[in-house]
């Protein structure tokens, strides 16, 4: 299927790894002009360089800032101060019990995962409008809508990221400016697999069989019972932005392997 999306110029934050990485290739092999965001310019250059390995036609630039502050977002938005698609995708993750969360991290989390958007929409979204096109998309997940017990500064953040998304989405009604949110499950990305690695070894266990435990006792209601993989994730994620998904509009999009089991 042709996306339509050739020509088109999007933005993807925190995508030198994982889902990130994995979108910004999807809409490379598109045609689209993808920027790649990073913290360091170490990470951007090496993301680059794999990304022309897999896409070796890509339009690419890069652009390291720490979108956490509002700082690295003014410094981005200067230097790239216009693209025809956003997608928030920057977040961060760590089980940690509630009560052993300090204040300090709240507020991390929050300026990570919520802000680096925000002000990022705050940006390009008039642009957009301006232009009477754009697509505007939040990389949420299923904790937003099941809030996990080991982590609840991070459901907290994915919550967020959904009122957001369908606020911004109003704002654009009659126009031909989509704000959605994708909802991603436990996703095989380095970070989950560096911390089940981690875990696996502790425990006295290999990868697979630590995979097993964590649906049969963490995530039951998975209907996939495995880690998605980035390029699932990704797949919805270009659609999302490409015109054919026009009457696709403040939607929570779930791409997370079944474990919501609400049906709506």
């Amino acid at each position: 299927m042709d996306l339509q999306l050739a020509g088109k110029k999007a933005l993807i934050s925190g995508s030198t790894a994982g889902i990130g990485f994995a979108i910004a290739t999807e809409l490379a092999r598109e045609g689209v002009s993808v920027v790649i965001n990073g913290r360091s310019q170490a990470s951007v250059d090496a993301a680059i360089e794999r990304l022309r390995g897999l896409v070796p036609t890509a339009q690419i630039t890069g652009f390291a800032a720490d979108l956490a502050t509002a700082y690295g977002c003014h410094a981005l938005t200067q230097t790239c101060p216009q693209v025809d698609i956003l997608v928030n995708n920057l977040g961060i993750f760590d089980p940690v019990p509630f009560e052993d969360i300090p204040d300090s991290d709240w507020q991390r989390f929050f300026d990570t995962n919520v802000m680096s958007g925000v002000r990022l929409a705050r940006h390009y979204l008039p642009l957009m409008k301006a232009a009477n096109w754009g697509r505007i998309v939040f990389i949420s997940s299923e904790s937003g809508v099941n809030p996990p017990g080991e982590m609840v500064h991070y459901g907290m953040t994915k919550a967020a990221e959904l009122s957001i998304s369908r606020g911004l989405a109003q704002t654009a009604a009659g126009t031909g400016v989509t704000v959605n949110a994708v909802l991603p499950g436990p996703t095989r990305t380095e970070g989950v697999t560096d911390f089940f690695g981690k875990l696996a070894a502790a425990q006295g266990i290999d990868l697979a069989e630590a995979e097993r435990r964590f649906f049969a006792e963490a995530r039951p209601t998975s209907l996939l019972k495995r880690f998605i993989d980035p390029s699932e994730v990704a797949a919805l994620v270009a659609y999302v932005c490409s015109p054919r998904a026009a009457a696709t509009n403040g939607a929570a999009l779930r791409v997370e392997g079944g474990i919501i089991s609400s049906m709506c």
